[in-house]
């Protein structure tokens, strides 16, 4: 059933009882058009695993050369634990508003009636939108490489730039970005669930096969630098580490599910983490037992020795098709947040979602938002540093400290219960990860910053 404006003549009294809406809020086309509550929780586990389970895996391996065996493991595991225990929260505190009768569909809708307008509007929505169109960019620029590899694989004296496979990514996005609302991706995330599997299947055996072969790298487990670059490398590792876990749309997500939404939301995680525990695992361990602490900040770099692949090039380039799509599904998933607000702004909730007064702003403003992305991912080829920075300083707060907030305010645990102390102890321990982190992101970038160049072939 889709999510209908309360003033429309489509709005029955089942839709509002059944918390589809909330009746004290006159909700807009964003909600209408892009946020359908029209999905299961089979859909919202596809969402999920596209929204977390991407490319930047790879930077598992590097992660753990960062920090070493032990302190690598016992931090992807608990960032796990973590994750999923905030997203639950998240939930609960979703459902308890549909009981209400006052369902909340954004992030920001969270933020403005648990914390205050202010926290919705200046804190919570900003981030969240610099977060995910960063991912959009960061996929464009990863979707332009992957290009770009599959392309010098087999013409290594080839003289296109990279700025050019950035654009023919971007345009293929921009085909893709039409599709009109969240719930209809459910298909093309479906595909992005078995991609991951695949390209973190082919990771790992690359990875054995290599670190088995008669050629195999020397493997040196030792953390490399001295003490203080160690500690700022551990600080840069436990960030990279966090943000492959963030989604930063949670909320979004639990909007396409078709009430009662109650306890679906579980059942999609557990999709999702499934998955994160086939793929994370086996491509960080895989990668740093082959490579040690020579792994590459992507492990795909450490496939070519010396400008020579360690792997068959059928292999690699299976490999890079299989990551080329999944990030395409990804760059699609975090259009969402800038749809709907463009959908909001320049859409009429009471004509026809496809009549011409509603299609041609869509494709406007659409094309524009992916145009822009292409040209940011064009222009800045160092982008995973600015991700770093935005990592530490967006994803641990929306995915590590506001959950645990948004449920004491909601529920308000007795402070002598283990739940409060809990949450307290997470929401505290992140925010000093997440300056921590900032602080050292901010360091790498100004050593890098010799090496910036605009429109660089990277």
């Amino acid at each position: 059933m889709a999510t209908v404006v309360p003033n429309s003549t489509n709005v029955s009294k089942m839709d509002k009882e059944e918390g589809v809406i909330d009746s004290s809020t006159e909700l807009d086309a964003g909600a209408l058009f892009v946020l359908q509550s029209r999905g299961s929780w089979i859909h919202c586990g596809f969402h999920l695993t596209t929204s977390i389970v991407g490319p930047v895996i790879f930077s598992l391996p590097f992660a753990l050369a960062l920090l070493g065996w032990v302190p690598g493991v016992l931090i992807i595991t608990l960032a796990a634990l973590v994750t999923f225990y905030a997203y639950n929260l998240l939930s609960a505190v979703l459902e308890h508003h549909e009981k209400l009768g006052k369902r909340k569909i954004r992030f920001r809708d969270m933020a403005r009636d648990i914390l205050g307008p202010g926290w919705g509007k200046f804190f919570v929505g900003p981030l969240q939108f610099s977060i995910c169109y960063g991912a959009v960019i960061g996929c464009t620029l990863l979707g332009g490489q992957s290009l770009k590899f599959i392309y010098l694989l087999y013409n290594s004296n080839g003289t296109m730039q990279l700025y050019q496979f950035i654009i023919i990514f971007g345009a293929a996005t921009l085909f893709l970005a039409q599709m009109p609302s969240f719930h209809s991706l459910r298909h093309i995330n479906l595909f992005s669930l078995i991609l991951c599997l695949a390209y973190s299947a082919c990771v790992a055996a690359g990875s054995i096969h290599t670190g088995k072969s008669k050629n195999a790298p020397s493997k040196d487990y030792s953390i490399k630098g001295s003490q203080e670059n160690q500690f700022f490398s551990a600080i840069n590792a436990i960030s990279i580490i966090s943000t492959t876990y963030a989604s930063g749309i949670i909320p979004e997500i639990q909007a396409t599910i078709a009430p009662p939404i109650k306890g679906k939301m579980f059942k999609g995680l557990c999709i999702c983490y499934a998955v994160i525990g086939s793929t994370y695992f086996s491509v960080g361990i895989s990668g740093y037992w082959s490579f040690g602490n020579q792994a590459q900040p992507t492990i795909l770099a450490n496939f070519m020795g010396d400008g020579q692949p360690l792997l068959p090039r059928w292999f690699l380039l299976l490999t890079n098709i299989f990551t080329l799509m999944q990030v395409t599904a990804i760059a699609l998933i975090y259009l969402q947040p800038t749809n709907e607000v463009f959908e909001k702004w320049f859409a009429d909730p009471r004509m026809d979602q496809f009549s011409i007064r509603n299609v041609v702003p869509r494709l406007i403003f659409r094309s524009l938002s992916v145009i822009i992305a292409t040209f940011l991912a064009a222009m800045l080829p160092f982008f995973g540093d600015i991700m770093a920075f935005f990592g530490a300083f967006g994803c641990i707060p929306l995915d590590f400290i506001l959950p645990m907030v948004f449920y004491n305010v909601t529920f308000k645990p007795s402070k002598k219960s283990l739940v409060f102390w809990g949450n307290t102890l997470i929401a505290v321990a992140s925010t000093l990860l997440a300056a921590v982190g900032a602080v050292a992101s901010v360091r790498q970038i100004v050593l890098d910053a010799k090496t910036y160049s605009l429109f660089a072939d990277v």
